[in-house]
């Protein structure tokens, strides 16, 4: 009989000792956390219950889920949940992807800086899109899009990036009418790619002089001036990665494909394929032949260090809405976009009719499973029959975000 696949959280709970024992006092709070709430996830550590089935006797343990931002197992839920919010957003246009990528000079400082250099590339990022949109040599309108921070490459390395989705379209800049792009083409990458390397590295050196760039290790000798701007030079030389990918074929299929970003962990629990001894291993995509999947091993230990690289500060929020779709004025201007565009409001969402009270309701009308029929006999009905208490207290402070 075929083993079954680890998982991340198999990981830590094999190897996570000894990491935390390699590493020491270095380990962060925040690291630690994310660690102990992966291990406890669906086990007796965080409680559940029991339901059986009124006609077969059929049993079964649910143990309660850690709700942890950075699990892979926690993520579907709060997917589905985000896209059914997300549909009264869509509007009858073209939609495009656009990813920014600051290089790696940049990525080295946003290791030791996540907060502050993060925040950099969501505000330069939106006043990059905005700025070139509204120049009415290119646009000439007022857009609104949403980004979404994914810090890793596909074998865990640290890469920081921006995932944009934008209408082909938006507001003229006195509201009266909606300009639309030209079929299949956006904005022209290259313009956005210079303007965002200069206000993103604008931005990053008033930060440095604030002060708000406190070096350490093996980056310290970045605290003089000097060394700074050398350890930069490069980046303002090169020309910064900024792509548009094709349209979408249409507003019904934007959400499905990025929901597969919106809620998206370092690495799924999918892509693990064996946890043999010290070795994790796992499948990845290398994009110069992505046709052919490939698989990489490291070293447990190695595996947990770079999965820690993508831990965000408590509370950072990695999903960001500009313009048009800025939460202050979204319904406003969405209406006013739909009255342009002569289409029709779309129909309540559910959080506006009632929103299910209990999460078996709510999970299968977002996932269209229902939690409640038996998976034995496919006829009767769960129902709780007792319920299980944490084996140990819950650690204060976790970030459930």
């Amino acid at each position: 009989m075929d083993r079954p696949a680890p998982t991340v959280a198999d990981v830590f709970r094999r190897h996570g000792d000894t990491y935390r024992t390699q590493v020491g006092r270095a380990l962060s709070v925040a690291h630690r956390r994310v660690m102990t709430a992966i291990t406890a996830c669906r086990t007796a550590a965080l409680g559940g219950h029991v339901e059986q089935c009124d006609d077969c006797r059929y049993r079964r343990v649910w143990y309660n889920s850690c709700r942890n931002r950075h699990c892979p197992a926690c993520q579907s839920l709060a997917r589905a949940t985000w896209i059914e919010a997300r549909t009264a957003d869509l509007l009858e246009a073209e939609y495009f992807h656009v990813v920014f990528t600051v290089p790696q000079a940049v990525a080295e400082i946003a290791l030791q800086h996540k907060a502050v250099v993060y925040g950099i590339l969501f505000r330069t990022t939106a006043t990059t899109l905005r700025t070139i949109a509204a120049d009415p040599k290119h646009l000439g309108a007022d857009i609104g899009f949403f980004a979404v921070l994914h810090t890793w490459g596909q074998t865990l390395v640290h890469h920081p990036h921006l995932h944009c989705v934008v209408p082909g379209g938006g507001l003229s800049l006195d509201g009266t009418r909606w300009v639309a792009c030209r079929p299949g083409f956006f904005l022209p990458v290259r313009v956005l790619s210079r303007l965002f390397r200069r206000l993103f590295l604008t931005a990053l050196q008033k930060a440095f002089n604030a002060g708000e760039l406190r070096f350490a290790g093996m980056l310290r000798a970045l605290a003089d001036p000097q060394r700074f701007a050398q350890h930069l030079q490069p980046a303002r030389q090169t020309e910064w990665v900024v792509y548009a990918k094709r349209p979408f074929a249409g507003p019904a299929q934007v959400l499905d494909y990025v929901g597969r970003y919106t809620h998206r962990v370092a690495i799924a629990n999918q892509r693990l394929l064996d946890l043999d001894d010290e070795l994790v291993r796992f499948r990845y995509t290398d994009y110069r032949a992505p046709a052919a999947p490939k698989t990489m091993s490291l070293h447990a230990t190695e595996f947990i260090r770079r999965f820690l690289l993508h831990v965000l500060p408590p509370g950072f929020h990695r999903i960001r809405y500009y313009g048009l779709l800025g939460n202050r004025h979204r319904v406003a201007h969405l209406a006013r976009c739909r009255a342009l565009l002569d289409t029709p409001a779309p129909p309540p969402t559910p959080d506006e009719t009632g929103r299910p009270r209990d999460y078996r309701d709510r999970y299968e009308r977002l996932t269209g499973r229902s939690l409640r029929v038996c998976p034995r006999c496919q006829h009767g009905h769960m129902q709780v029959v007792d319920d299980l208490v944490a084996v140990r207290p819950t650690i204060p402070g976790w970030d459930t975000s």
